[in-house]
């Protein structure tokens, strides 16, 4: 069950250091290489024992309490993992396009078109998705579920006949992630949100679409962030990057060979 989480953590080399940490009302952020991005959780357990002094520690110190059972120090370790996989640099090497030439979209809006008349599973309650509703059979699932969401334990029950399954990156901080890819493993996958680590690895687990998020003004969505508005970064400083497996195979092999999840 620990193999995406180990997964993430070998990623990180040794000699990273991180040069400053927000905890912040909406998101945790550590910049390293770049600046990593995690939702501040909602619910936490236990008491929340992290060092006092996180700048100046190595990435990969920090990154390691991505296993934690305490959702701060969870996503603490995931806002440090995406510190150094979320850089434009790294991301660009997954993507065969300019990735300044995608449109700065969610994945909902993507694939408005090819989800017309599907099963659809949303987890995690993101803003304005009951509007899907008007063009598929969509089911929210949530942990704190609104009037018409699915509280999450229906997962069981809905995921394995759903043609495509919106995942929140916060799933990889609460460790439901493993259980609700193997569930929807029938389904088109999209990973989706700002915790999201872009990261071709998480194709060989089941995920189709990486549809994360990148800092490119380091200073301008700090300060955003740091404010507390919990979306305006997405036009001060960050900008959504949507990535398939096919966009993927198609950086690695051309035409020579034809790429499986299995052989990432």
């Amino acid at each position: 069950m620990w193999e995406i989480y180990n997964d993430l953590i070998s990623r990180i080399p040794e000699n990273i250091r991180i040069k400053r940490c927000l905890m912040g009302v909406n998101w945790f952020l550590v910049e390293s290489e770049g600046i990593g991005m995690a939702m501040r959780p909602l619910e936490v357990y236990g008491k929340v024992s992290i060092p006092e002094h996180i700048a100046g520690m190595k990435v990969c110190e920090i990154a390691r309490y991505i296993k934690s059972w305490n959702n701060y120090e969870a996503a603490l370790g995931l806002a440090a993992i995406n510190s150094v996989i979320n850089t434009e640099n790294n991301v660009s090497k997954i993507y065969p396009g300019d990735l300044n030439g995608q449109p700065n979209e969610s994945s909902f809006i993507l694939l408005k078109e090819q989800i017309i008349g599907k099963n659809v599973t949303v987890i995690g309650h993101f803003p304005r998705v009951e509007a899907l509703r008007r063009i598929c059979k969509l089911s929210i699932l949530e942990r704190k579920p609104d009037e018409g969401d699915y509280p999450d334990p229906a997962c069981e029950y809905i995921l394995p006949y759903q043609d495509y399954v919106f995942i929140t990156g916060t799933t990889i901080i609460n460790k439901t992630i493993p259980r609700l890819l193997e569930l929807s493993k029938n389904a088109n996958v999209i990973l989706v949100g700002p915790s999201v680590p872009i990261t071709e690895m998480l194709f060989s687990y089941g995920v189709d679409l990486l549809a994360g998020t990148v800092i490119v003004e380091k200073e301008r969505a700090w300060d955003v962030i740091q404010e507390g508005n919990p979306t305006k970064f997405f036009k001060r400083g960050a900008r959504r990057v949507n990535i398939s497996f096919e966009d993927y195979k198609n950086v690695q092999w051309k035409d020579e060979v034809q790429l499986s999840k299995k052989d990432i």
